[in-house]
C-alpha cells in the first residue's frame, strides 16, 4: 500500500477491510500450504499478510485491528513451527532463513515467531535469541510501526522468560536468569518509550492535538512492559528497588516528555505491589520532583498516597511498618517538590496537602500535630505568595475547603478541629461561601456525634469559626436565600444545646459568651438563636436547684440567670416580632413559680408584667391577640408563687384583657377563660389552696354567654354556647356549687333551640358532634351515679 495519511472515516474503513481481505487471503494460502507440509511456500504467504503491517495510512485505532488481525494468524504459525520442531526438523536452519525475508516489518516478525520456538525447544540459547530479537527489533525506527511490533516480541517471549531466580546449581557464568529477563523487559520498554515519545513530532505541528491523541491511545502497549516486569515471581523488593524502578525511573526522567512521564508514573504506581512502594517511597518522589514543568505531578502523588493509605486501612494488624516514617518522607518530598517546581499552581499544592492530611488520619489517626503540620505548611505557603484572601468560586478555593474539611468528617470530635492551631488562620482564606459551608460541616459534625462544648473558651473558639452562619460579614452577598438561612440558623438553634458543662458555674460562663456572639447577629438570626439560650438557661436554674444542697449561693445564681435572660428577651424584643419574647417571658415566670427562690415572686411578677408590656404595646393582630391572652390567663393560673397583692392585679389585667378584644367571640371565649383564675389560680397567703370565689366564676361565664349572643353568625354564636356549657360542667365538677341544674338546662335548651334554626352544612354537623360529646358524658354520669357529681336533674 501506497503510505498516506487518511482521515476520512469511511476512507478508514474501506483502507482497513482491504487490508484485512489481504491477511485472510493470505492467511488461507499459508494454512493449505502448512497443511501440505509445504513449509516454504507457507512462510511465504506468511511474509506477504506480513506486509500489510507496513503501512502508515491508517489510524492507530485500525491500525492496532489489523495487528491483532494478524497475530492471531501468526499464532497459527507458531503452533505449526513448534510440532515441526518437535518431529526433528532443525531449528536454527530456519531462525537463518528467515532473516532473508525481503522487508523489514515481515523479517522481523517472522523473526520473533521463529525465535520464540527456538527458544522453547532450546532453552540454552534463550539468552543468545532474546538478545538478538531486542536488537534486531530496532531496524524499525517508524514509531507506530515499531510500538507494534516490539509488543509482538514482548507478547510472545511471555511464557519464555524466567520468571524466578535459579538455584546455584543451575546457574551458569555471568547474571542469572532473572537478571536477563530484567534486562530483556527494561530494554523492550526503553526503545518503544522512545518510539512513543518521537510520535509527538511526526507531522504538521498543527495536527499537534490529534497526534497527542494518538499518543493516549497507545500507551497502553508502553505500559504492558511494567506490567510484565510486575508479573515476573522473582522480583523481590532488593531487586525491584536496585534494579526494576532504577532503571523504569531513568528512562522516565530522561525522556523529557510530560505525557509519557504523566502515564509511565501512573503505571508503576498500580502495578508494583503496595510493599515495594512503602520501601522505595523516596526514590520514587525524587523522581517526581524531576518531571517535565508541563507535567501535573500532584496527580502522581496522590494517586500513591490513596493506595498507600488503602494498603494501611485493609491490613489494619500489620499496616505500615514501624521503621518507614510514611507522614515524614512524604511531608519531606512534597515539600521539596513544591520548592523546586516554584511555577506549581497554588491550588495544585493545596490538593497535594489535602492528599497528605488523608494519609495522616489514615495511617496515625491519634497524631493531630501531623495535621497541624500540613496547615501551617500550607498557611506558609500562602504567606510567601501573598495570598491574603482566596477569589469566590476559584480552583484555588475549592482544594482550600476541600482541606479544611477532611478534619471535620475525620474526626468524630469536633472538640479536636478546635486543638489544631493552623486551622482557623488557613480558614479566614477562605471566600464567604466556603466559611458558610465550612461552618454547617461543623455544627452538624457536632449534632451528629452529639459532641457537648464544655468550656467558655472552646465555645468562643467554635463560634468565631461559624461566624459567618450567627453575623452579618462583610463579604457576604446582597441577596441571600432565605430558606437555607432558615436552615442554617435552626441548625445553630439546635447546636446551642451542646453548649454544656456538668459544672453549672461554667455553664453559665458558656450561656453568656454565646449570648455575646448571638447578640450581633441581627434581628433575622436572633429569632433563631436567642431562645435557644434562654431555655438553656432555664434549664441551668433548675440544676442549681437541684444542687441546693451543696451550693450555698444557689438563690442568688438564680437571680442573676433570670437577670440575663430579661435581658436577652429585651433585645429580642427589636427583632419586632412580640409573640416570641412573651411567650419567652411566661415561660421565665413559671420556671420561677416553680423554684421557689429568693426573690421568685418579683421575679415571676416582673416576667409576667413584661408579657402584658409587650402585648398592649406590640400585638395587633386580632388572632395573636387572642393566643396571647389565653397564654397569659393560663400562665397566672399555673403560677404558684403569688400573694394576694401580686395575684389579684394580675387577675383583673387578664379580666380587663379579655373584655378589651376587638371580636365578640374572641372577648367570650377569653372571658370564660378567666374564670379559672377565680376557681384553681392558687396564692401563697394563708394555707396556700386553691381560691375558690364562686361569685366571679360564675360572672365570668355569665359574661360570656351575654358576649356570645351578641355575635351575628348564629353558628359562631352556637360554638361558644357548647364551649361555655363544657366550662359550666368542668366546674360544677371541680366544686363549685353556684353551677345549678337549672344554670345547666338552659343553657342546653338554649343550644337545642338554636340547633334547630341552623342550616345544614359541614360546620353546623361539627357544632352537633361537640354538644352531642357534651351530653354523652352528662349521661355516663348519670348512670354511673358515681357520688357528688352525677347531674342529677340534668334533661337529656
Amino acid at each position: 500500500m501506497a503510505e498516506k495519511n487518511v482521515e476520512n472515516t469511511e476512507e478508514q474503513e474501506r483502507l482497513l477491510d482491504e487490508a484485512l481481505q489481504v491477511v485472510k487471503m493470505e492467511s488461507f494460502h499459508m494454512k493449505r500450504e502448512l497443511d501440505k507440509n509445504k513449509l516454504m511456500d507457507g512462510l511465504k504467504h506468511a511474509s506477504d499478510l506480513l506486509k500489510e503491517l507496513r503501512t502508515s495510512a491508517l489510524t492507530p485505532k485500525n491500525y492496532y485491528e489489523l495487528y491483532m488481525a494478524v497475530c492471531d494468524e501468526l499464532r497459527h504459525l507458531q503452533s505449526h513451527l513448534s510440532d515441526e520442531f518437535q518431529k526433528g526438523r532443525v531449528v536454527s536452519d530456519l531462525y537463518e532463513l528467515v532473516q532473508y525475508a525481503g522487508n523489514i516489518i515481515p523479517r522481523l516478525y517472522l523473526l520473533v515467531t521463529v525465535g520464540v520456538v527456538y527458544i522453547k525447544n532450546k532453552p540454552e540459547a534463550r539468552e543468545a535469541i532474546l538478545k538478538d530479537l531486542v536488537e534486531m527489533c530496532r531496524g524499525v525506527q517508524h514509531p507506530l510501526r515499531g510500538l507494534f511490533l516490539r509488543n509482538y516480541l514482548l507478547q510472545c517471549t511471555k511464557n519464555v522468560l524466567p520468571d524466578h531466580a535459579i538455584d546455584e546449581s543451575e546457574k551458569q557464568e555471568g547474571p542469572p536468569a532473572l537478571q536477563h529477563s530484567i534486562d530483556f523487559i527494561l530494554l523492550n520498554f526503553a526503545e518503544m518509550n522512545k518510539l512513543w515519545v518521537r510520535m509527538q513530532h511526526l507531522g504538521h505541528s498543527r495536527e499537534r492535538e490529534k497526534r497527542e491523541r494518538e499518543r493516549q491511545e497507545l500507551r497502553i502497549l508502553v505500559g504492558t512492559n511494567l506490567v510484565r516486569l510486575s508479573q515476573l515471581e522473582g522480583v523481590d523488593v532488593n531487586s525491584y528497588r536496585k534494579i526494576v524502578l532504577n532503571g523504569v525511573l531513568e528512562q522516565v526522567v530522561n525522556c523529557k516528555d510530560a505525557i509519557a512521564q504523566e502515564y509511565l508514573m501512573e503505571c508503576i504506581i498500580q502495578v508494583f505491589p503496595d510493599e515495594f512502594h512503602l520501601q522505595t517511597l523516596r526514590s520514587f518522589l525524587k523522581a517526581c520532583a524531576d518531571m517535565h514543568p508541563r507535567v501535573n505531578v500532584k496527580n502522581t502523588i496522590i494517586a500513591l498516597i490513596d493506595r498507600l493509605a488503602q494498603f494501611a486501612a485493609r491490613e489494619e494488624d500489620s499496616g505500615i511498618p514501624s521503621e518507614i516514617m510514611l507522614f515524614d518522607i512524604f511531608s519531606e518530598q512534597i515539600a521539596n517538590i513544591i520548592d523546586t517546581r516554584s511555577g506549581m499552581l497554588l491550588e495544585d499544592v493545596v490538593s497535594l496537602q489535602t492528599a497528605l492530611v488523608k494519609l495522616a488520619f489514615k495511617c496515625y489517626p491519634n497524631r493531630v500535630d501531623y495535621v497541624d503540620r500540613v496547615l501551617e505548611a500550607t498557611m506558609d505557603l500562602f504567606g510567601k505568595r501573598n495570598m491574603d484572601s482566596v477569589p469566590n468560586g476559584s480552583a484555588l478555593s475549592s482544594e482550600l475547603y476541600n482541606l479544611l474539611e477532611v478534619p471535620i468528617k475525620s474526626y468524630n470530635n469536633i472538640l479536636t478541629v478546635l486543638q489544631l492551631q493552623c486551622f482557623a488562620p488557613l480558614y479566614e482564606h477562605l471566600d464567604y461561601e466556603s466559611r458558610k459551608r465550612i461552618g454547617v460541616q461543623m455544627l452538624v459534625n457536632a449534632l451528629e456525634h452529639h459532641t457537648l462544648l464544655p468550656s467558655a473558651e472552646q465555645v468562643n473558639s467554635l463560634l468565631m469559626l461559624v461566624s459567618p452562619l450567627i453575623q452579618d460579614q462583610a463579604d457576604q452577598p446582597t441577596d441571600i436565600d432565605m430558606d437555607d438561612f432558615s436552615e442554617e440558623q435552626g441548625l445553630i438553634g439546635q447546636f446551642i444545646h451542646q453548649l454544656y458543662s456538668e459544672e453549672p458555674d461554667q455553664q453559665y460562663q458558656i450561656l453568656n459568651k454565646a449570648r455575646t456572639h448571638f447578640e450581633k447577629g441581627g434581628n433575622k438570626r436572633m429569632i433563631f438563636t436567642l431562645p435557644a439560650i434562654v431555655f438553656s438557661a432555664y434549664k441551668l436554674a433548675v440544676r442549681y436547684k437541684e444542687l441546693s444542697d451543696e451550693d450555698e449561693r444557689w438563690e442568688k445564681k438564680c437571680n442573676r440567670i433570670f437577670e440575663m435572660c430579661r435581658a436577652v428577651i429585651n433585645t429580642l424584643c427589636q427583632a419586632e416580632i412580640a409573640e416570641l419574647p412573651l411567650r419567652l417571658f411566661i415561660q421565665g415566670a413559671l420556671c420561677a413559680s416553680e423554684l421557689q427562690f429568693e426573690n421568685h415572686e418579683s421575679v415571676a411578677y416582673e416576667f409576667i408584667s413584661q408579657a402584658f408590656s409587650l402585648y398592649e404595646e406590640d400585638i395587633t393582630d386580632s388572632r395573636a391577640q387572642l393566643a396571647a391572652v389565653m397564654l397569659l390567663i393560663s400562665a397566672v393560673e399555673r403560677c404558684r408563687c403569688f400573694s394576694e397583692d401580686s395575684h389579684a392585679p394580675l387577675r383583673t389585667q387578664c379580666a380587663h384583657a379579655a373584655s378589651r378584644l376587638l371580636k365578640k367571640p374572641d372577648q367570650s371565649r377569653a372571658v370564660a377563660h378567666v374564670a379559672h383564675l377565680f376557681w384553681s389560680g392558687q396564692i401563697t397567703e394563708g394555707d396556700g389552696e386553691p381560691m375558690h370565689d364562686m361569685r366571679r366564676v360564675l360572672e365570668c361565664l355569665k359574661k360570656a354567654i351575654r358576649i356570645a349572643s351578641q355575635c351575628m353568625e348564629s353558628a359562631v354564636q352556637l360554638q361558644l354556647y357548647v364551649e361555655i356549657l363544657n366550662k359550666y360542667m368542668y366546674f360544677y365538677e371541680h366544686g363549685c356549687t353556684g353551677v345549678t341544674m337549672e344554670l345547666l338546662n338552659q343553657l342546653i335548651k338554649k343550644i337545642r333551640e338554636e340547633l334547630q334554626d341552623i342550616e345544614g352544612n359541614e360546620e353546623s354537623s361539627m357544632i352537633k358532634v361537640h354538644f352531642e360529646n357534651a351530653l354523652e358524658h352528662i349521661r355516663n354520669h348519670q348512670q354511673s351515679g358515681d357520688g357528688q357529681y352525677s347531674y342529677e336533674g340534668i334533661t337529656l
